[in-house]
């Protein structure tokens, strides 16, 4: 935590003082002062660094990686790591925040920030030796790398107890064969978490998890899927053709798969609710800025009833989502 307001505290973001006001009241007196400062960080700092480009960048399918570095120097990467492998060593009530507000200014970046903060680093951190989070996790909390998930598959979807991708113990390296669908962030990620068979006999007691780096030969990407939107985080297929990995690159125990990703999954479902939370706002700020400026019979819009219950509908949904977040994180 004490790197983090070392962070906050040298950054022009904060000190510029131009947050844009939220349409719908955000309750800061139920948050924690360090909570309150992430929050104002993360919203001027998606106001001025994403919102002005986020459009270009999803019209572009263009990877963000110059807000992504600099994410990552706010210690946006790692929020729930400790201190000691280069995290924030904040909560998840941080992480649901955090989320919530970049979302707000870039759906991608978003998405980004989620994937490699629960989907990536958080199971390495819960399972991972010592080792593993020295080599897996430190390199991907400043912003100049990102992890990836590979869990869901062309004909199991994300049935994590059904994975056909196997993975085959040959000497000192494991061989994975099988293919892994709409993996986000695979384009841009220097890791992946893998999920493949090790034994199928013992059915969903026959997952394993794996640390694969990328690029590494015998793993080859598919191409980019052209989404309704979130195009600027990229999502494609792996494909592993006998790919070679160390032994010792596996995540936990073999057959711990399953264990590992049912509860990668719990943590990352806060990640997608509160980047649907900050898209909301997102909306929800552009019509009541159009309705104020919107001019009809002599006014703005905004002063006619209809239009005012309108938007007061739009209001009250997102207030007990918000506070559910803060419960959950």
């Amino acid at each position: 935590m004490a790197a983090l307001l070392r962070r906050v505290a040298g950054t022009a973001t904060l000190r510029s003082g131009c947050l844009r006001k939220l349409h719908s009241v955000y309750q800061t007196a139920e948050l924690p002062d360090t909570h309150q400062l992430l929050r104002d960080t993360c919203r001027a700092f998606a106001e001025k660094e994403l919102a002005p480009i986020a459009a270009q960048l999803d019209r572009e399918h263009k990877f963000p990686a110059e807000q992504v570095k600099k994410m990552g120097e706010l210690g946006l990467l790692a929020i729930d790591v400790p201190e000691k492998y280069g995290g924030t060593g904040l909560d998840y009530l941080a992480y649901v925040i955090a989320i919530e507000e970049i979302s707000r200014g870039c759906a991608s970046s978003g998405v980004i920030l989620s994937v490699n903060n629960s989907l990536y680093l958080g199971p390495i951190l819960k399972f991972g030796s010592e080792e593993q989070k020295q080599k897996w996790i430190t390199p991907f909390t400043n912003g100049t790398k990102i992890g990836c998930f590979a869990l869901s598959e062309p004909g199991n979807g994300s049935d994590a107890g059904a994975a056909s991708t196997t993975a085959r113990l040959d000497g000192d390296h494991w061989i994975l064969n099988g293919t892994k669908a709409w993996i986000t962030n695979s384009w841009d990620a220097c890791a992946a978490i893998v999920f493949a068979t090790t034994d199928k006999s013992l059915k969903h007691k026959g997952i394993s998890a794996f640390l694969v780096p990328m690029p590494t030969p015998g793993l080859s990407l598919g191409k980019k899927e052209d989404k309704l939107g979130i195009r600027a985080s990229s999502t494609a297929n792996l494909i592993f053709d006998d790919c070679r990995i160390p032994k010792e690159n596996i995540l936990g125990n073999p057959g711990l798969g399953f264990k590992i990703a049912m509860q990668t999954l719990d943590s990352g479902r806060l990640g997608v609710a509160s980047q649907a939370l900050g898209i909301s706002q997102a909306a929800l700020d552009c019509a009541v800025d159009y309705a104020q400026k919107r001019m009809a019979f002599g006014s703005p819009i905004i002063q006619l009833q209809a239009i005012q219950v309108n938007v007061r509908r739009k209001v009250k949904p997102l207030r007990p989502h918000r506070t559910t977040l803060r419960f959950q994180g």
